[in-house]
């Protein structure tokens, strides 16, 4: 006789663990499922391409009512269950249907987190979650107007987008100062905000929301500090938490989600949880492919085939028609890890590799993900890349090529565009060279007008000299900032003008820095340059001004420390100077010297 196996939810993760189930034996167990939703599984990944419109709900059906007949499963639509009874080995539901169980599988997923802003309750204010939440943001839609998503995150990004194709006018708000800060590092979440503004979706960050207005219905948001944004849609998507009200209830194991073993079975051993409810070794996780793996575990466990969960590494991509994004991994910042960084502003391509003993532990791509799930094999499999290392970076179909750095640009046709300030071409660059007998930067300048204007395609065009000239070209030696750039000080600065740039991200982006946050050298000087060039459009980046990375002073031997403040642009005042003369008499200092650095030691 088959075994009774109940199930507490119809989402991915359980619809995954029946197909392995069934296509393993079809008749080991009853199987009674009870869904909250009034439907049958669905894809939940594929709500922004409904809300976007480019889907319907018939398209991302997982599993038909025909499914369920032909599997002789009992499917309850609509009937939450609201208790479970572990002695009598039974569940009931809101609708009052009860069911006996040899084996229960909880499977409740999350729920959305609603902060607790005054006016959450008001007509108009949604959460993102489920087909519902997607059903009333399309009869928002039209009607039309303005809507404000609070959230910055995967799911509050594809609602932006979604409801932007639908024609709203959308601002996205977002408390962090870069956007998916948790899968994303500031370069990755700048470039990412700039291709939301040329979209037409305006992102607003460090944004603290105080309060939602209307009467009856939201008619705006205010922001801590008295901005506000009209809204006749507010879009809540700023996390979610693992439901474990029923589990907790019924007296399982519960931290922050339903505690499960490598078999994903709680402490009661005829009950298993499932999904986002789960907390599996201290983790839950919210996206679907552990939550496939979850599923492929526990049905080789009720088929007693000693599968073992062993936990996830998790990669995300944003699903935004025309947005390519890629994120793996760990990619925090730390003195045991090295990064490769490429970067190509003109393609609006970023790509970072962060590596531990020569293996991949993070990985960040933008404009270019071709190679994602390669660098994720890498990555999950402890890859050693030494081998490899020159042309890690270029992914793939690179590997076992000899690394040329011209190869780029002398791939470009003639008619490729190299300045765009002046309109001129590879073609015409190269001619003058060989043509004109040009031997330096500024012959080509004065012939052809390139680098002339704004300078960004300098690297290019002295590129193009090298590749004419050959060994006949000799720079004039022109001393970058720090590693992390090719250009000088003055360079920067005149760029920052010239490109209207406006942050380090942007900086750092724009003029192609082969790293992903720059250092101690060019952060204080991006940030200096920025304060000096856009007072009171540039927010002052205090990190960026602390005498090395972590701290604000160096500790002795002798237990004291010394201070070494810096003169911004070697520049003073005599109200500073007096300041440090005071600390000099007060401390007993018996000499002061001006470093090379602008610092006085």
């Amino acid at each position: 006789m088959a075994e009774k196996l109940v199930i507490i939810g119809n989402g991915m993760a359980p619809g995954r663990m029946l197909e392995h189930l069934f296509d393993a034996d079809p008749q080991r167990y009853d199987v009674t499922i009870f869904n909250a939703e009034p439907r049958v599984n669905y894809n939940r990944l594929m709500l922004s391409p409904v809300l976007s419109g480019e889907k319907t709900y018939e398209d991302i059906i997982t599993h038909g009512d025909d499914w369920y007949a032909a599997n002789r499963v009992t499917l309850h639509k609509a009937s939450p269950v609201t208790s479970i009874d572990r002695a009598a080995r039974t569940v009931t539901s809101a609708n009052g249907i009860v069911a006996s169980y040899d084996k229960l599988v909880i499977a409740t997923g999350s729920s959305p987190f609603i902060p607790p802003l005054p006016g959450r309750d008001l007509a108009g204010v949604v959460t993102y979650r489920d087909l519902d939440d997607v059903d009333t943001m399309l009869r928002a839609c039209e009607r039309g107007g303005r809507a404000v998503v609070l959230g910055g995150g995967l799911l509050g990004l594809e609602a932006a987008a979604g409801l932007r194709q639908r024609g709203m006018d959308v601002t996205v708000l977002h408390l962090a100062p870069t956007l998916m800060e948790r899968q994303l590092d500031p370069a990755g979440g700048y470039l990412l905000e700039k291709a939301f503004a040329e979209r037409g979706i305006k992102v607003v960050t460090r944004a603290t929301t105080k309060e939602i207005l209307g009467s009856g219905k939201v008619e705006a948001v205010r922001l801590e500090g008295g901005a506000e944004f009209p809204a006749d849609l507010f879009v809540m998507a700023v996390g979610i938490r693992p439901s474990t009200a029923l589990a907790k209830a019924a007296g399982l194991a519960v931290n922050r989600g339903i505690v499960v073993d490598d078999q994903m079975r709680t402490d009661d051993p005829a009950i298993y949880a499932l999904g986002e409810c789960a907390e599996h070794r201290g983790a839950c996780y919210g996206l679907v492919a552990p939550l496939y793996e979850m599923g492929d575990v526990l049905a080789k466990t009720l088929l007693a085939q000693g599968a073992a969960y062993q936990g996830s590494v998790t990669s995300t991509k944003l699903k935004v028609t025309g947005i390519d994004l890629f994120s793996a991994g760990d990619f925090a910042e730390g003195e045991d890890r090295e990064e490769i960084v490429l970067r190509d502003a003109t393609a609006g391509v970023y790509k970072r590799l962060v590596l531990k003993n020569d293996r991949i532990i993070g990985a960040v791509l933008y404009g270019e993900t071709a190679d994602g799930p390669w660098f994720f094999d890498m990555l999950k499999k402890g890859t050693d890349t030494r081998d490899m290392r020159d042309t890690l970076i270029f992914g793939q179909a690179y590997q076992g090529r000899p690394l040329d750095p011209m190869a780029a640009v002398a791939a470009l046709p003639d008619d490729a565009e190299i300045c765009g300030c002046n309109g001129v071409c590879k073609g015409k660059i190269t001619g003058a060279i060989s043509g004109k007998g040009l031997t330096g930067l500024d012959d080509v300048r004065a012939h052809t007008k390139a680098s002339a204007s704004c300078g960004s395609c300098t690297h290019l065009v002295e590129q193009l000299l090298h590749l004419t000239l050959g060994d006949g070209y000799n720079p004039a030696a022109v001393k970058p900032i720090c590693p992390c750039t090719v250009y000088s000080h003055g360079d920067v600065r005149r760029l920052i003008v010239a490109k209207g740039l406006k942050s380090i991200p942007a900086v750092m982006q724009e003029l192609q820095w082969n790293t992903s946050c720059g250092c101690a050298k060019c952060r204080p000087a991006l940030n200096y340059y920025l304060v000096s060039e856009w007072p009171g459009e540039y927010e002052d980046d205090s990190q960026s001004r602390f005498i090395n990375e972590r701290v604000h002073a160096n500790i002795q031997k002798d237990g004291t420390y010394s201070v070494v403040p810096r003169m911004w642009g070697g520049m003073t005042s005599p109200k500073e100077l007096r300041a440090i003369a005071d600390v000099a008499d007060k401390f007993a200092i018996p000499a002061v010297k001006v470093t090379g650095g602008q610092r006085i030691d």
